[in-house]
């Protein structure tokens, strides 16, 4: 693993910042990668080499330290933030002399835990593709310094886009504008995450307990995620929280001959299948009461976003093999501005050649709500709470016991998950402006503006240590396989992130 620190080994230094132009260093980053393509990648096999699943303790660890050489030896202050309940949290600081504006940079090291027998190669030994698997890719070797690069290719690996790319991306980055003596327009911060794909559940601690790191920070930009759908990059301004609870309902005390006793005994499949169908109507609309109320309204400039955005709808549906979308084929960007009630699971009993002629004594859905900007979690569940007792059922926490059965006719076991709240920032903060001008040097007119991601990440969190605009800037193409086998990053893509990140070290000032 020695070709990132033999860079930051040969003679590059610390450069006073020349406030060149975001044209410029995207330029000039674009001549550096050119010549150093191959390098890149070998850097990032060696990455992409070491295991990172969360709870692998060992090789987190080993994570944690390799990447904070690699930015230690091109100029950032470098620290590892402890705790004995979770992986440490990489923390680095590059000041820039007269720079009056301070980046945070989040990406998360760690990586979805594996199965190797799902994959077509081992997860942590990363293979070359000439395009996608599933176009009819080939392997191919690794190509050695000074041969070419095609960015059609694909590397596969664990975590090659989720989300160890923006790291190569962003040391590509550095060593370019190093290189052409181009020096940053703003102080940058690094906040690297260890636990995020385990739940972050340790973050908000590390934020708190070192509030002072980040109470100066500007601007918030986080590199995860994937390009809009239409392949086109995109510039995000926030994602949904979650929640959800699992609702068990009951029928007899035990599993009864529905020969002897179907048209007597009620079946909780039946009862719960028409507590389900009260909650949603054909549509798509969610009818419980008060459902949208809190949700913050869509702006004029999310408006505007959206409708600017590509309409890539009809080409989804026909993807995913859906005649329709719901609510009359609403637009997507639409629809992730609203809370979702998504059914995850049914379970009564068993079906096909497993099933039995007998009915069961439970049913159990489990049900997710992804939730938008001024929605309250625990508020939410309530809301359901109070849909499910409107309905006649009597709620408990555990399962009722022969007098509660006797007393209550529909009984619903609740069970509520954990959860968190959206984050959106305002699309019309000047604060972003700049950079929304730097990436169009990278990305041309191709940039799209999203209101929100539809997935979710605890970026709330961050809200309660600066008010700084927190936006997000994929780079990994929409199909890489995020979280499933196979999963890869198209080269384009990652040398798309090295333009980006050049025009945000360098974006004017506000």
């Amino acid at each position: 693993m020695k070709y990132f620190a033999a860079v930051a080994a040969a003679g590059l230094s610390l450069m006073a910042p020349a406030l060149a132009e975001s044209a410029g260093a995207v330029a000039a980053a674009r001549d550096w990668r050119a010549d150093h393509g191959a390098e890149i990648l070998a850097g990032f096999v060696d990455l992409l080499s070491l295991p990172n699943d969360a709870n692998d303790a060992e090789n987190i660890r080993r994570n944690a330290d390799y990447i904070t050489a690699l930015f230690a030896e091109r100029g950032f202050e470098m620290a590892l933030l402890e705790s004995d309940e979770a992986p440490p949290l990489i923390y680095g600081l590059r000041e820039t002399p007269g720079a009056a504006r301070t980046i945070a940079i989040y990406v998360h090291y760690d990586g979805q835990p594996t199965e190797p027998a799902d994959w077509t190669h081992p997860p942590f030994e990363p293979r070359l593709y000439t395009r996608a698997m599933t176009e009819g890719g080939e392997e191919i070797a690794f190509p050695k310094r000074g041969e070419p690069v095609d960015e059609d290719w694909r590397i596969y690996a664990r975590s090659a886009s989720d989300d160890k790319a923006p790291i190569p991306a962003l040391l590509a980055t550095i060593d370019a504008l190093d290189e052409a003596g181009i020096g940053f327009t703003s102080n940058i911060k690094l906040i690297f995450d260890g636990e995020e794909e385990a739940g972050s559940d340790y973050l908000d601690d590390y934020l708190r307990l070192h509030a002072d790191k980040f109470a100066d920070v500007d601007l918030w930009l986080f590199c995860d995620g994937p390009t809009h759908q239409s392949g086109r990059p995109q510039l995000v301004f926030g994602v949904r929280g979650v929640t959800g609870l699992d609702v068990t309902v009951y029928g007899p005390n035990r599993g009864l001959h529905s020969g002897h006793y179907g048209n007597w005994a009620p079946g909780p499949g039946w009862r719960l299948a028409q507590l389900l169908a009260s909650m949603k109507d054909e549509k798509g609309r969610v009818l419980i009461k008060d459902f949208y109320k809190s949700s913050a309204p869509i702006s004029k400039a999310e408006r505007a976003a959206i409708a600017a955005m590509p309409d890539t709808d009809a080409t989804l549906r026909e993807t995913f093999g859906l005649a329709e979308t719901e609510m009359d084929n609403a637009p997507l960007g639409e629809r992730l501005l609203l809370p979702a009630l998504n059914l995850k699971g049914l379970k009564s009993a068993e079906v096909g050649a497993l099933s039995r002629n007998v009915i069961p004594p439970t049913a159990t859905a489990s049900i997710g709500l992804r939730l938008v900007k001024g929605n309250d979690p625990d508020a939410m569940l309530d809301l359901v709470e109070a849909h499910i007792e409107k309905q006649g059922f009597f709620i408990v926490r555990e399962d009722p016991d022969a007098a509660m059965r006797a007393k209550h006719p529909l009984i619903a076991k609740v069970t509520r998950s954990g959860g968190y709240p959206a984050m959106r920032s305002n699309m019309d903060d000047a604060r972003v402006a700049p950079l929304i001008a730097a990436l169009k040097d990278a990305a041309g007119e191709d940039l799209i503006l999203n209101p929100s991601l539809g997935g979710s990440l605890p970026l709330y969190m961050f809200e309660s240590v600066s008010d700084a605009p927190i936006v997000i800037l994929p780079i990994a193409n929409y199909d890489n396989n995020q979280h499933s086998a196979d999963e890869n990053i198209r080269l384009g893509n990652l040398f798309y992130g090295v333009d980006a990140y050049a025009a945000v070290l360098t974006m004017a000032a506000e």
